[in-house]
């Protein structure tokens, strides 16, 4: 199968693009190489792909229109894994431009070019808990009324879901967005509070602990999330019954949304007591009040990602911690030799 992988630089892009090329597929990967965290990781990451085969890579950036639509048009993927973005809840209140260009007109680009340039068989793209908001009622589900985010990057993935499903209603484009929570592990991002943690607790400084540790996370490893998304790939979604309500239609679009998440919420000082002990070091811990943008607890309702793929995360804590704490200690190999 030909496929786009968005992001393929990235953490979630890198595993997803790595596992389709161990299966055999031909992958087509766009990353815009933003120096938003280190680029020296993204290029790490690269160079792992490069040597697998079958891979080309673009180096682009999705608000440029033109060349979105050359390479669709050149690659004619048969699946698209739009995994692109500017990530992260705080930083979208010091640059809210970067949210726009790329969540904003970097996927209506790419939303174009499928209808008119590709027309892939589906489209799945990555949305977020964060569109939960301050949503109080656990766990989350989809039918959950999301009409309320409270950061702006949030706000970028709920305009996305309502984005693909207007373009699946307008051109019968086949979309699945995907409202990933909290993905860790190993190759992940230094801005994601898992890495912050161990960066310093080996370099023997605080670790900021916000909401005075009173948090819940439905910490998702990696690899259950590119299994989940795997698996959804070729189920691309049918054209539903129209329903009315009423008298007014409620969907009549080739569009849904899936939470992919663990399941299996985990209290934050739990979550550090099991990182200092993967790590073999403790932590000084500094705490602090709730950020803006922040919600004390996320937690997914995946009964209808289970429906469709039969699949379950399967991934604990310990182990996931523990996988990411060796990568993470091999990849900074310098100063875990130079603390030791």
């Amino acid at each position: 199968m030909r496929v786009l992988v968005t992001g393929a630089a990235g953490f979630v892009g890198f595993h997803v693009t790595q596992r389709l090329l161990r299966e055999g597929h031909e992958v087509f990967g766009l990353d815009n190489l933003n120096d938003y965290y280190p680029v020296a990781l993204k290029r790490a990451r690269l160079a792992q792909l490069e040597r697998q085969g079958r891979f080309h890579f673009a180096l682009m950036n999705l608000a440029d229109a033109h060349l979105v639509k050359r390479l669709l048009a050149h690659a004619r993927p048969e699946v698209v894994v739009h995994l692109a973005a500017q990530a992260g809840v705080r930083y979208s209140t010091e640059n809210p431009g970067a949210y726009v260009e790329s969540n904003l007109a970097g996927f209506v680009n790419l939303l174009e070019a499928c209808v008119k340039d590709a027309e892939p068989r589906h489209l799945l793209y990555a949305s977020s808990s964060s569109v939960y908001g301050a949503n109080t009622a656990i766990p989350f589900r989809t039918t959950d009324a999301v009409e309320c985010p409270i950061s702006l990057y949030a706000a970028t993935k709920r305009a996305n879901e309502l984005m693909a499903h207007t373009y699946s209603h307008l051109y019968g484009l086949p979309v699945t967005g995907m409202r990933f929570f909290t993905v860790y592990g190993p190759w992940g991002r230094p801005d994601m509070a898992y890495y912050k943690f161990a960066d310093a607790i080996l370099r023997g400084r605080p670790i900021k602990i916000y909401n005075h540790g009173a948090m819940r996370r439905d910490f998702t490893y990696i690899d259950d999330v590119v299994e989940a998304i795997v698996r959804l790939m070729p189920l691309a979604p049918v054209t539903p019954l129209v329903e009315q309500s009423g008298g007014a239609v409620l969907s009549d679009a080739r569009s849904r949304v899936i939470n992919i998440g663990n399941n299996r919420p985990v209290e934050l000082m739990h979550f550090i007591d099991v990182l200092e002990t993967s790590l073999g070091r403790g932590a000084q811990r500094e705490y602090l009040p709730m950020q803006p943008g922040d919600v004390p607890e996320t937690y997914a309702c995946i009964d209808e990602l289970e429906e469709l793929t039969g699949y379950r995360p399967v991934m604990g804590i310990e182990e996931g911690l523990e996988r990411f704490a060796w990568w993470y200690l091999e990849y900074h190999r310098e100063l875990a030799e130079r603390i030791a």
